[in-house]
């Protein structure tokens, strides 16, 4: 009896659940598109193209180490771009601040125009590229997606120190905190320089999990387009 009672129970939470998820979200992270579109490219792509007279740069695909050298050489060639349309799964954080300062450096000149078109999703240290534009705009149905900040995606570096013993293990732990420490500081002042309120990181980014649990597995968060403008993480609304 007790058994089928657990069992009525959790697939009523499941439909609970289900019922309370919007058709096409993820329902881990119900703010946030099941299958995000940020593109599979495994180094992001530049790509100038012509739209109605004006110079469009795609930028799409995942935050490699070279991208800001290269985001400087096609913004450089190409000095009638105004508006960067971007879609990425993240990557290389010190290479989206850096790229989302030399954005910012270029808007000095000219104004340029970030944008997450709808349907695209910017996560991750795409979050800071995106920010690096003067002017910024979410279009209804493109989602700027954060998490928390983490060192502990290097899986092989954290097996060989366990597998070394404890005091590598620890070596590991502290060089991951000083690490992360040293990042958030970096972030917190790359805010200030892109002109984004810094309650964005201690509201939203730094309250989110690094790892899901079994009672909650959300660990993304999408803003609505409320929050973009509160935080100034937008300052064009598209309405």
């Amino acid at each position: 009896m007790n058994r089928w009672i657990k069992s009525v129970t959790a697939l009523v939470a499941t439909l609970a659940c289900t019922a309370a998820t919007p058709p096409g979200m993820d329902p881990d992270n119900p703010t946030c598109p099941a299958i995000p579109n940020w593109s599979d490219y495994k180094t992001m792509v530049l790509t100038p193209f012509q739209r109605s007279g004006e110079t469009v740069l795609l930028a799409e695909g995942r935050v490699d180490s070279e991208l800001p050298a290269r985001l400087e050489k096609v913004l450089t060639d190409n000095p009638s771009i105004s508006e960067i349309w971007i879609r990425s799964p993240g990557g290389d954080a010190r290479a989206g601040n850096a790229a989302g300062l030399l954005i910012r450096k270029f808007s000095k000149e000219r104004q340029m125009v970030t944008r997450i078109p709808s349907g695209w999703t910017c996560f991750s240290a795409c979050n800071f590229v995106f920010m690096g534009g003067r002017a910024r705009t979410i279009d209804p149905g493109g989602y700027f997606m954060v998490h928390m900040f983490t060192m502990t995606g290097d899986k092989n570096a954290i097996q060989s120190s366990v597998a070394m013993g404890a005091e590598s293990t620890t070596e590991l732990i502290s060089d991951v905190e000083r690490e992360a420490a040293l990042m958030a500081t970096e972030d917190n002042d790359l805010l200030i320089r892109l002109d984004v309120s810094r309650d964005l990181l201690s509201d939203i980014m730094y309250r989110q999990k690094t790892i899901a649990t079994a009672s909650d597995r959300s660990t993304r968060r999408c803003l609505t387009r409320e929050e973009a403008l509160r935080y100034n993480v937008v300052n064009i609304d598209p309405d």
